[in-house]
């Protein structure tokens, strides 16, 4: 039987940065830069976002949402907290960025983060609704699930993806309008050959928050697909965090 992913805490150094993984992902797309930064003595935890990581992919669905992820991110820094640490940031991969930014909006005792490959501010579509089926076909295949069950599962979440990717669109919208009350360095991350949403998202966050006046730290990495934390970006994407 696989082993399911699982929320990770590397404890090591004084500083701590909390790591929120993409949608239809886990805490293992996290897994190689929080390793990275726990060598240059830093505390990293990667929490799983609610709906994550189980055996059915209509959990992200049943159980997660917009809010419920917000309250995720609220408990992962709290967390964090009661463990002792008081410099700590946090950054996000796609879905995870919405919500370390929404943190550095509203919690002014983060001491810095930002994004990887996140539509904060939109240019496009995306084509998550087309390869979210496709991901949880391959996880019903490697699971053994009978043919019934998958057909249904699968018709099932076609039918909720477009209503789903709504509600986090709209809900990103209300956290790009409020993007003037972050005070501290923002990175953010961006692959050229993104394909899940458009490459240009990245550099269009950047331009709007050097228009509020913000200091951002922008890295494009135009060879890279979506997850730049696993892919040919990640080696640069590592030593880019950890200079920020």
């Amino acid at each position: 039987m696989l082993q399911k992913p699982t929320s990770f805490f590397f404890r090591h150094g004084p500083k701590a940065v909390i790591l929120l993984h993409a949608y239809a992902s886990n805490s293992n797309d996290m897994r190689l830069l929080a390793r990275f930064l726990e060598k240059d003595d830093y505390s990293v935890y990667a929490p799983i976002l609610t709906g994550h990581a189980t055996d059915d992919p209509r959990d992200i669905f049943t159980q997660g949402s917009p809010e419920q992820w917000w309250q995720d991110t609220k408990g992962a820094i709290e967390y964090v907290r009661s463990q002792g640490y008081t410099q700590i940031a946090i950054f996000g991969l796609s879905l995870g960025g919405i919500f370390a930014t929404k943190a550095l909006e509203e919690d002014s005792d983060l001491v810095g983060g930002g994004t990887f490959s996140s539509p904060i501010i939109s240019a496009g579509g995306s084509n998550v609704a087309e390869s979210f089926p496709k991901m949880a076909q391959a996880q019903y295949e490697r699971q053994q699930t009978d043919q019934e069950t998958k057909q249904v599962n699968l018709t099932w979440i076609k039918e909720h993806v477009s209503g789903q990717l709504l509600e986090i669109e709209t809900y990103t919208k209300s956290i790009a309008t409020r993007l003037e009350q972050i005070n501290t360095i923002f990175f953010v991350g961006q692959g050229g050959r993104d394909e899940m949403i458009s490459s240009k998202c990245g550099a269009m966050l950047q331009q709007r928050l050097e228009q509020l006046g913000k200091q951002v730290d922008f890295h494009f990495y135009p060879d890279a697909s979506h997850v730049i934390t696993v892919n040919s970006a990640h080696h640069n994407l590592e030593q880019d965090v950890k200079t920020i």
